[in-house]
């Protein structure tokens, strides 16, 4: 999964990100074909402190709103939860992705020590 709207910052500016409380934070979906019902996700979107987390989730939502509800029977039930979901303000994944940031960090100081060893 692809992680949005971080621009190419580094891992210790995302880490000082979220310390000021920004968020890491996916958006359900839901599109229909009146048998089959197709459960997605967004990418990851960083969701700063104080920024407008309306703008991110309404594509999603709108897009479920349209075209979730025709599947029967799960449809309107996905539709119904990635709606709910959505105006929460998404799925937080924060967790999962700082202590993926700080995997890379150990792994990469790692490398530095056994390049310098040899």
């Amino acid at each position: 999964m692809k992680i949005k709207n971080i621009d190419g910052l580094s891992a210790d500016t995302l880490e000082r990100e979220v310390a000021q409380g920004a968020r890491f934070v996916y958006f359900p979906y839901v599109i229909s074909l009146i048998v089959f019902t197709f459960k997605r996700t967004s990418n990851v979107y960083l969701i700063r402190k104080g920024e407008n987390i309306l703008s991110y989730s309404l594509p999603f939502s709108l897009l479920s709103f349209f075209f979730g509800w025709w599947g029967l029977p799960y449809g309107p039930k996905f539709t119904f939860q990635s709606l709910r979901s959505n105006f929460k303000g998404g799925k937080d994944v924060t967790d999962e992705v700082v202590s993926t940031i700080e995997g890379h960090k150990l792994f990469r100081e790692a490398q530095v020590k056994n390049a310098v060893a040899v």
